[in-house]
């Protein structure tokens, strides 16, 4: 059995368990799903209640955030989870069973903060952005403890159990499905933005190969981190 070779921890990652599936796809959307939260928390203390044009910028990227984290969740729900429940033992069902929990315990936060900054785009509302914080921040504490949980045990039970067929064919199934070719700019930019240099050639497959990556460098990576700028112009 080939193991992967997967020492190189992106920032903020928990662990890598070694093993025959490469997951780095699952890495890099939790490093971009860390980097985000951690973005977010700032702008929300830092954008001017009265910066109408911010707070909609803000709103409109912290929609794709959510959906995509709507996405992983629902690929993880639907496939990958009861893919490893009809194989693990008792302690592994159990790991199993508190991710599922652990996802039921995030949704209402994403609702909250998806109705916090609605607000804000609107008005300037110094009690709505007091309410954001506080979300916001439990948002950061709860998902953070979740990718940490994933990593250390979740994905151990992926390396015991599964091979890297069935990590392909996960992915053909239950996650890449929910984008379309229109998503591609986007959410191949929000990979690679601000991805440390030496996990570069980590991502190249999960990219599709050099057209996209061309894609990206001619063509998406400049538009996607000047509209960053913009909604975040105050972190």
């Amino acid at each position: 059995m080939t193991i992967v070779d997967q020492r190189r921890l992106l920032p903020g990652q928990a662990a890598a368990p070694p093993g025959p599936v490469d997951v780095t796809s699952m890495y890099v959307v939790h490093h971009a799903f860390r980097r985000d939260l951690t973005a977010f928390k700032a702008a929300v203390i830092g954008t001017p209640l009265e910066d109408r044009y911010t707070w909609r910028a803000l709103a409109g990227r912290w929609g794709k955030f959510r959906e995509i984290l709507h996405k992983h969740h629902t690929g993880e729900d639907a496939g990958l989870w009861p893919l490893l429940m009809a194989r693990a033992n008792s302690d592994g069902r159990a790991t199993l069973e508190a991710m599922e929990s652990e996802h039921a315990e995030i949704d209402p936060l994403l609702t909250s903060c998806t109705a916090g900054f609605e607000r804000l785009a609107a008005y300037a509302d110094a009690d709505a952005r007091d309410a954001l914080e506080v979300r916001m921040v439990a948002l950061k504490e709860h998902l953070t403890r979740h990718l940490d949980h994933e990593e250390r045990d979740a994905m151990a039970l992926v390396q015991r159990y599964l091979v890297n067929a069935d990590w392909h064919r996960l992915e053909q199934e239950h996650f890449k499905p929910g984008y379309a070719p229109r998503d591609m700019p986007f959410l191949a930019s929000w990979i690679m933005y601000r991805l440390p240099a030496e996990h570069f050639d980590q991502v190249r497959a999960s990219m599709a190969g050099l057209p996209m990556e061309l894609l990206w460098r001619l063509l998406w990576r400049r538009p996607f981190e000047r509209r960053e700028r913009l909604a975040f112009r105050y972190v």
